[in-house]
């Protein structure tokens, strides 16, 4: 039986995260198919008919699920950077393991994304927000790519070219990670990835 949550007055931004939350929950257990406009509404515990007030479509609200959840890894993945020394090669290999190291390598999160991907060819709304967020996450990379080529001295021009093999390499790991987490020693993908990253870049990323 579907769970549902006690209703609780609440504010807008709470009542439209509570939404998305129960659809990722829901499409994280079943698929997208199970996060049909009755299952979230009771899974939330709001009446169906108020999803239409934060919603246009069902669809809408499927890929405002998936914008948090890549917003979210995109967030993770550059945590803590500002602890960092103020070095550009510190604050890339930084921003390599945190994106294939937990919490961003979560199971949960590599399921949600590979469930919500198959909507993406027929869902302009799904295609729009994965192009956003692809584009956010790869943007960030090349910010980086590019500061630290220019505080090694080196051109720069070349920095969207590395920015896509990059981004490539780093979702094949992540991909692996969250669906056999229990191949890989603990920081051993993280080690992995910097060193790509380091031939790649014919630069010497610290991994500690």
């Amino acid at each position: 039986m579907t769970e549902r949550r006690s209703f609780v007055r609440a504010g807008e931004e709470t009542r439209r995260a509570a939404l998305i939350d129960a659809t990722l929950d829901l499409i994280a257990e079943g698929g997208p198919q199970a996060a049909t406009v009755r299952a979230i509404a009771l899974r939330a515990g709001v009446t169906p008919g108020l999803i239409r007030h934060y919603f246009d479509t069902k669809e809408d609200l499927v890929a405002a699920a998936h914008e948090t959840l890549m917003n979210g890894l995109t967030e993770a993945s550059a945590a803590q950077l500002d602890e960092l020394p103020d070095d550009p090669l510190a604050r890339l290999a930084g921003f390599v393991g945190n994106a294939v190291s937990p919490p961003v390598t979560d199971p949960r999160g590599v399921a949600l994304w590979a469930a919500s991907m198959q909507l993406v060819p027929r869902d302009s709304a799904m295609r729009a927000v994965h192009e956003a967020t692809y584009l956010g996450f790869r943007g960030r990379l090349e910010d980086m790519i590019c500061e630290a080529l220019h505080a090694a001295g080196r051109p720069t021009q070349s920095s969207r070219a590395l920015a896509i093999a990059g981004n490539a390499l780093l979702d094949g790991l992540w991909i692996e990670a969250g669906a056999l987490p229990g191949h890989f020693a603990p920081g051993e993908l993280k080690s992995i990835a910097i060193n790509a990253f380091s031939r790649l870049l014919e630069l010497e990323l610290p991994e500690g």
